[in-house]
């Protein structure tokens, strides 16, 4: 097992020379992954009971694969309106939900008023408190909170926030700023821990050919909020690295030289393969992942370590690349594939 090294992972990405192995990194795994690499049986969805028992199985998972950090969630939960179907993943949960997009909690001024909003002082921080207690030596935290889009898409529905931008847009920015409110104390909190190296915020942008809302809009309402984040982490000299997926094309060059991410991730072949990513940004940023989840699922396991080979000889020289999934580690995703990446990664070592 190889042991964890923060630093070499942070020097990948921040283009600070050549290092000695592959880093991998995640933004998640599905918990049906985890209990089954780890061996341990937990019920899915994970209970507010099984919570702090799941954050010891997370941190076992990623260390004895070689991992150099731990993406741990924090923050309060906002509601969310949802629908649910049965799930039909070979490792399979009771269902699986997602946000409605025609009709959310809060898309009035009444509704906003009305709304049970947390506050910061409504974290329960227990599980990243346990997980810094948990972690070996050299490996530390990725803390993920809200972005600034999610939020306020999901909460209003994304047809009735399309609609809201140009009839009411007092409303928006009033929710953009309430979920500001609520979430940069957390992150805040979380920088100052010694055992977290930086943020890792998810906030999907786009859709496969464009940006979910236009470039003006998001520069108005969402990258403020990821500005001030990536000020906070770089005051500090840790990371600000960017999940975000969908077709970015457009706002790329504002995300790094505004907004300050040191590092992009979720990429998928279908908009643009992760070589053509590295050639375009790699000089300026981190790249992270880009084994498309797809593929993953449907490729066979050779194919997956053929691939995985050929984007490490091409991707892997210069600034530095992260190697992951393009998205996350799904539980409809074969295991024996998101290993056989993981085991391609820490054999692979540069050609002459």
């Amino acid at each position: 097992m190889r042991a964890p090294d923060f630093e070499r992972l942070k020097a990948a990405l921040m283009g600070e020379g050549e290092t000695d192995r592959v880093s991998l990194l995640e933004l998640f795994a599905d918990p049906e992954v985890i209990s089954t690499v780890v061996g341990e049986p937990i019920d899915t969805p994970i209970t507010e009971a099984d919570k702090l028992r799941f954050a010891e199985m997370r941190v076992e998972f990623w260390s004895q694969l070689g991992y150099d950090a731990v993406c741990v969630g924090a923050g309060p939960s906002l509601k969310y309106a949802r629908a649910a179907a049965g799930d039909t993943a070979d490792l399979e949960r009771e269902e699986r939900t997602w946000v409605v997009s025609e009709l959310g909690t809060v898309n009035t001024w009444d509704a906003f008023r009305e709304f049970d909003w947390p506050t910061a002082e409504d974290t329960d921080y227990a599980e990243i408190d346990l997980t810094a207690e948990l972690l070996p030596a050299g490996m530390k935290i990725l803390t993920k909170t809200e972005g600034a889009l999610e939020p306020v898409m999901w909460l209003m529905g994304y047809s009735p926030f399309a609609i809201a931008l140009h009839e009411d847009p007092d409303l928006v920015a009033a929710l953009f700023e309430r979920c500001a409110d609520i979430f940069t104390p957390v992150a805040e909190r979380a920088l100052d821990m010694d055992e977290v190296g930086g943020l890792f915020i998810g906030d999907d942008m786009g859709f496969k050919t464009s940006t979910m809302i236009s470039p003006d809009h998001l520069r108005e309402f969402v990258f403020p909020y990821h500005r001030r984040l990536a000020e906070m982490a770089h005051e500090r000299g840790k990371l600000y690295i960017l999940h975000a997926c969908g077709n970015l094309e457009g706002v790329m060059d504002d995300l790094i030289d505004d907004v300050g991410i040191d590092a992009k991730h979720s990429f998928e072949d279908a908009i643009m393969p992760i070589e053509e990513v590295t050639a375009l940004y790699a000089d300026r940023i981190g790249i992270i992942g880009g084994i498309d989840v797809d593929f993953l699922c449907r490729a066979s396991e050779e194919e997956v370590r053929a691939r995985v080979r050929e984007v490490l000889e091409h991707c892997v020289p210069g600034r530095g690349y992260v190697l992951g999934t393009g998205n996350s580690v799904t539980n409809y995703m074969p295991v024996p594939n998101f290993l056989a990446m993981v085991d391609e990664g820490r054999s692979w070592r540069a050609t002459a």
